[in-house]
């Protein structure tokens, strides 16, 4: 049987990790939460956790070293100087790596996105402090842009929660322009009819250049994001869901116990089952 074998990061003040490796497992993969330490000093304390055993890589949401010197920041110098070579290999060999909220920013911080013309090194785009001035925790309303990222697949619009302090999406203009001629650009903060937020708080929750809030690097294997899919992973994950239920129910329908961002994560396990599997 094939086995789609997924690693979730966890500690440090990594606090996401559970929720990501319950949406693998719903979404058909086989997860396993791996301390950074494990994958970084694996041979000199008996761990056997070796990152090419892997198809799918996840940078999870929270707070890796309590977000000091910037969100993301540490842990991206943290992995950078010890397995980087280890993350190009993996790279290289047409896995697929995913990085939410705090992982988006360390992803950023390590030069993997947006990865013009393969280069995984330099730093092009930021992630910044949120315009609010505040700490936000909500739920916002995402739409598609027009990607090349297999990630957003079957997907048109999408509603996830976000909590971060440092979300805003920074770049020259040269370079966003260069985001959306290559397609590069996953999401868009929107209202709930699909409309672009144009800025707007708080449907664009921190002030997000042109929107964006997920982009893909030019293979389409790596996506970041600032909003959470695997903080919906249940129906009953949506503050709304008990009037969804009778809306549908009034109609003749039923609700699905799955929630919207689980398609994330089956898109993902799809791809390697087809592709490296």
């Amino acid at each position: 049987m094939k086995v789609v074998r997924a690693l979730v990061l966890t500690g440090y003040g990594l606090n996401c990790d559970y929720e990501t490796g319950y949406a693998l497992e719903t979404a058909g993969a086989h997860s396993r939460r791996v301390h950074i330490n494990e994958l970084i000093k694996g041979d000199r304390i008996g761990s056997r956790e070796v990152l090419e055993d892997y198809h799918i890589l996840v940078f999870d949401g929270g707070f890796s070293w309590g977000d000091d010197h910037g969100a993301g920041v540490l842990l991206a110098n943290r992995l950078r100087f010890t397995i980087g070579d280890q993350i190009e290999r993996f790279i290289a060999d047409g896995k697929l790596i995913i990085g939410i909220c705090n992982g988006f920013q360390a992803l950023v911080n390590l030069g993997l996105l947006p990865g013009f013309d393969g280069d995984y090194h330099s730093r092009k785009v930021a992630l910044t402090g949120n315009d609010c001035g505040n700490f936000r925790d909500d739920w916002v309303h995402l739409q598609t842009a027009e990607t090349r990222s297999f990630f957003a697949t079957g997907i048109d619009r999408i509603e996830l929660p976000i909590r971060h302090g440092e979300g805003k999406f920074f770049a020259e203009e040269g370079v966003l322009k260069r985001l959306f001629d290559e397609k590069l650009v996953v999401f868009q903060y929107a209202d709930p009819d699909g409309a672009p937020a144009q800025g707007r708080f708080p449907l664009n929750p921190n002030g997000s250049l042109r929107d964006i809030a997920g982009i893909c690097d030019p293979t389409g294997r790596i996506l970041g994001m600032m909003p959470h899919p695997e903080a919906f992973n249940h129906i009953t994950n949506h503050p709304d869901w008990t009037r969804k239920k009778e809306e549908l129910k009034r109609r003749g329908s039923s609700l699905s116990e799955e929630g919207g961002g689980i398609k994330i994560f089956r898109n993902a396990v799809e791809y390697v089952t087809g592709m490296l599997l």
